[in-house]
């Protein structure tokens, strides 16, 4: 199991693949963020996406799928998130893009007031296929620590 303790900041890591279908793009924006560049061939061709593109709020949600996912793999005790900071669509994603993330921890302390749980901050990037960043943002990180007496 991951703790506070374990991260360090400067740390980095590399994880996920997730292939943007167009049945996908379609369905989140039916339900969530119905705009015509989202859900019609000939609506998005006449604007600045010039094809339907994915709702940021989906690459938000195909973002948060990866994260999950690799908090998982790494057995991570995490205790979810306060939220995040400086969140920005760089590059529309379309379908057929495969979406991939790299984080960086940028800071770390312990709680003043639960002494059980530390605070990161991680520089996320979302990259496509060409390693182009699709989105970025500053994710805010609750843990356990393992030891709640101990110092930085």
């Amino acid at each position: 199991m991951q703790f506070y303790e374990d991260i360090a900041v400067g740390q980095k890591s590399a994880f996920g693949q997730y292939e943007v279908t167009r049945e996908e793009v379609i369905d989140f924006a039916r339900k969530y963020d119905p705009q015509p560049f989202h859900l019609d061939d000939e609506a998005a061709a006449k604007t600045h996406f010039g094809r339907i593109s994915a709702s940021g709020w989906h690459t938000c949600a195909m973002t948060m799928s990866m994260l999950v996912a690799n908090l998982t793999a790494n057995k991570q005790a995490g205790l979810g998130s306060p939220g995040v900071d400086e969140l920005r669509w760089k590059k529309p994603v379309y379908p057929g893009d495969t979406l991939r993330c790299e984080t960086e921890v940028i800071e770390k302390r312990r709680s003043a007031s639960r002494p059980e749980m530390g605070v990161y901050r991680s520089r996320v990037r979302v990259l496509n296929q060409d390693d182009l960043p699709v989105m970025t943002f500053i994710s805010n990180g609750l843990i356990r620590t393992r030891d709640p007496e101990g110092t930085d």
